[in-house]
Formats: structure tokens, C-alpha cells, sequence
């Protein structure tokens, strides 16, 4: 068989095993990445490149090594799961780094964590003054967990007793230049409103609009695939009168 035939036919096969596999992990590998978990990752990516393209050795017993790695990391997962020493042992504890405003030498000393280490995530937190931490909490991840003290946490609606308008995630009504009907319904607009919308603003045709969404507050965001300055458009009964731009 033509080599070139073998690598695309042996890739497809380490491919297709590598997306079931990693299907069946959730998304616990994404979004909770540790070390032990980078390692992993990076230890079965060589095995299934190794697949695709030694062909000295036959493909069989590498898709068996690489089916066991995978293997190994899901009852590793289920194993996290139901068993917390388990857990700790694989993943560690969270720990505090600073409290009250003091840095726990010690701890940071048992996780090789360093001042420099932590002023540089205080900063990514927008924290540049030390004395204003209440707590500062290491992730088993390496990110960094800020709590501040009272006196220094920012002002929101409910200390001063308002209350704001409905939050809600924004729909796309055109995408792309093509109308998202489905999401006309969710977001209680009409086709017809729609277009007489577009017309207001001097749009002919729906192809023109590269996206356009609608908000909680029934405004509606428009941007043409043309360099024109996209607006905000309020529903009422005339809408061209509420434009800002």
C-alpha cells in the first residue's frame, strides 16, 4: 500500500479514537486543567502522532497503547470522583496564600510559589496593594482566587438598595447576512418588525447585515458588512426618532 495512503488511513484511525476518547472525558480536561492532567494530554497526543506516522512499526499495538492511556485517565476521573483522597492525592488541596492581608511563607514555601508569583496574579486581579487582601487562595489549577476586605470591595446595586434592569444573554437575529429565525420567536420580534427595522436604517436587503442582535432592553444592535458606524435601535413606535449612534 502507497505510504501516503497508510499515514492518511493511520491518522483518521488515531483521529476518530482520539475525539470518542476525549468525548467521553466531559470537559473537566478544559476547564479544570492541572499538571498531571497537562501531562497527560501532551503523553497522548505523541502516542496517536506516533500512530500516524512511524510506519516501522505496526499500527495495531500503538491504537491498543494509545486506548489504554485513555483508559487509564477516565478511571483516573471516576476514580476523582467518587473517592476525595483519591483527588487530593492526584489534583492537591487548595491553599492560602495571604490572609488579612499576610503572606503564609510557609505554605508558599511547600507549593514552590513565589512573591513574584503572586504579586504578578494580584495584579491580573487588579489588586496592586497587598494590606487590601482578605484572602488570597491558590487553585489546584494555579489560578488565583481574591477575596478583599469589605472596606475596599467595590459599591454594587444591592448596597445602595436599586435595582437594576432583567439581565439576558443577547440574541442573533441575522448572522452572517441570513435571518436566524428561530430566534426571532425567543426573542418575541417578528420577521416583519425585523425588516422594518433594517428599513429605518436604510438597509435594503438582509444580506448586507454581517450580524445583528437584540438585547433584555428590546435594542437592537446592527453591523453591516460595509465600514458604517453600527447603531442602537430602540423599539417603539418610531423607531428611526431613538437612534444612537
Amino acid at each position: 500500500m502507497n505510504e501516503s495512503l497508510v499515514v492518511v488511513v493511520r491518522g483518521l484511525m488515531a483521529f476518530f479514537t482520539l475525539l470518542i476518547m476525549t468525548r467521553a472525558f466531559g470537559k473537566q480536561q478544559v476547564a479544570q486543567l492541572d499538571f498531571f492532567e497537562y501531562v497527560l494530554g501532551i503523553s497522548i497526543g505523541s502516542i496517536a502522532a506516533t500512530l500516524t506516522t512511524d510506519l516501522s512499526t505496526k499500527a495495531f499495538p500503538q491504537w491498543v497503547g494509545l486506548a489504554t492511556w485513555v483508559g487509564a485517565v477516565l478511571v483516573l476521573q471516576k476514580a476523582n470522583v467518587k473517592w476525595r483522597a483519591v483527588s487530593k492525592y492526584f489534583n492537591g488541596e487548595p491553599a492560602i496564600v495571604v490572609m488579612d492581608g499576610k503572606i503564609m511563607e510557609k505554605t508558599m514555601r511547600r507549593l514552590r510559589y513565589t512573591a513574584s508569583d503572586l504579586l504578578t496574579q494580584l495584579r491580573l486581579k487588579d489588586v496592586f496593594d497587598l494590606s487590601q487582601v482578605a484572602y488570597a487562595v491558590l487553585e489546584t489549577n494555579g489560578q488565583l482566587a481574591v477575596l478583599l476586605k469589605p472596606e475596599y470591595q467595590p459599591v454594587v446595586r444591592k448596597d445602595m438598595n436599586l435595582v437594576g434592569p432583567p439581565e439576558a444573554v443577547t440574541v442573533e437575529l441575522i448572522f452572517n447576512g441570513v435571518i436566524v429565525e428561530p430566534n426571532l420567536q425567543q426573542a418575541g420580534v417578528s420577521q416583519e418588525w425585523l425588516l422594518q427595522q433594517l428599513r429605518g436604517q436604510g438597509i435594503q436587503d438582509v444580506s448586507e447585515v454581517f450580524l445583528a442582535t437584540i438585547n433584555a432592553q428590546k435594542q437592537l444592535y446592527i453591523d453591516l458588512y460595509k465600514d458604517k458606524i453600527a447603531d442602537w435601535v430602540d423599539i417603539d413606535d418610531e423607531p428611526q426618532k431613538r437612534v444612537r449612534v
